[in-house]
């Protein structure tokens, strides 16, 4: 695995659960950091996470689904830490309803973090990356956009998004070798999955929670820095000829499913 040292990573969604160990495994390579989340508090707590292990961190409060935030945080980014080579997207919300149920701002709020977010920060991000030259995007998807359950349209919708534009602006950018890739993760042990199974369960989420990990073929919850260490590769040039992919983290879930 190659390391990042002398690289710039801009992680979104970098409060807590799958971004947090993003951050902190791209820092522990050698890369610096810029933080970006919505939560300032989880933010600082993953900035000194980075710098309690010897690496670099730069924070950024910012709503993904704002453009002028978007566009400002990787300005500030780029000149604070010397540039962008990479952009690891992670923002996520949850949201739950069959769609009588479901309002118009519910829909607005999931696809705006979900989808649009991650459309926004690619944008902000390629003409920096592409200033240095080239580099590496990940997106996150999820299982959701290709199996889907119940009352899971919204977001679902919102997940599936990703996969078409990870193929789309893979395309687009190809030639300037910036490679954009998204993972599927299944069933992840983070504060978001929390948030799930407390819409569905509120007496004990927990439970909830590890009776879905063991849908996986693996028969486990995945941690969250098992997802960062496929990031990891996805961003590194160990992976110089994979772009357009949506790789799977899944411990097997979507081959059970079929």
């Amino acid at each position: 695995m190659t390391g990042f040292t002398g690289k710039v990573a801009v992680v979104t969604g970098a409060a807590r659960g799958i971004g947090a160990a993003v951050a902190r495994a791209l820092a522990a390579d050698g890369a610096a950091v810029g933080l970006v989340d919505i939560a300032s508090e989880g933010l600082e707590r993953t900035a000194d996470a980075i710098a309690g292990q010897g690496g670099r961190a730069a924070v950024v409060r910012a709503d993904v689904t704002s453009e002028p935030e978007v566009a400002a945080a990787f300005e500030h980014l780029a000149a604070d830490l010397g540039g962008v080579d990479m952009l690891a997207s992670f923002a996520g919300v949850v949201g739950y309803a069959p769609a009588p149920d479901c309002d118009e701002r519910e829909w607005d709020r999931i696809m705006g973090v979900n989808a649009k977010g991650p459309f926004l920060c690619v944008k902000h991000a390629i003409p920096h990356i592409r200033r240095r030259g080239g580099g590496a995007v990940v997106l996150t998807s999820s299982i959701m956009a290709f199996a889907t359950e119940q009352t899971a349209a919204v977001y679902s919708a919102s997940k599936a998004a990703v996969a078409a534009m990870t193929g789309a602006m893979a395309l687009d950018h190809a030639g300037e070798g910036i490679r954009i890739n998204c993972i599927v993760p299944g069933v992840i042990r983070t504060e978001l999955l929390d948030d799930a199974a407390a819409l569905f369960d509120t007496d004990d989420p927990k439970a909830l929670v590890e009776s879905w990990g063991l849908r996986h073929p693996i028969a486990r919850i995945i941690e969250p820095d098992e997802v960062a260490q496929v990031v990891r590769f996805l961003l590194s040039d160990a992976a110089s000829a994979v772009t357009g992919s949506c790789y799977r983290v899944d411990g097997g879930l979507l081959s059970r499913l079929g």
